[in-house]
């Protein structure tokens, strides 16, 4: 990906048994933020306090999707126990992560 092209479009399924696909939102404002596992801690500070800001994002005209390679229905689990108001869009083939670059073999300690 460069700065300033289009981001790559996608169809996943979501939380709430739906879909979202990245070309019919285009026009509006897409917040778009990638995750490694649903209720791990980072993860969950992360989609509670997108939650909190919804009312500032739904102001600003902007949708925010949530995307990791958890299964749906561990996402709809991640949204009951934490009252989550963002969509939640899984990618367990990863094939979405890794066109974005976002999945990569973990490193710790140049590891």
């Amino acid at each position: 990906m460069e700065v300033g092209q289009p981001a790559p479009d996608f169809t996943a399924p979501a939380t709430g048994d739906t879909t979202v696909t990245l070309s019919e939102l285009r026009g509006r404002k897409v917040v778009l933020y990638f995750y490694p596992k649903d209720d791990t801690s980072g993860c969950t500070v992360e989609a509670v306090d997108f939650t909190a800001r919804t009312g500032e994002f739904e102001k600003a005209g902007a949708v925010v999707i949530g995307m990791s390679p958890d299964p749906v229905k561990k996402h709809d689990k991640f949204i009951d126990k934490h009252d989550l108001n963002v969509i939640l869009a899984s990618d367990e083939e990863k094939e979405v992560l890794e066109t974005y670059g976002v999945w990569v073999e973990k490193s710790m300690y140049g590891r």
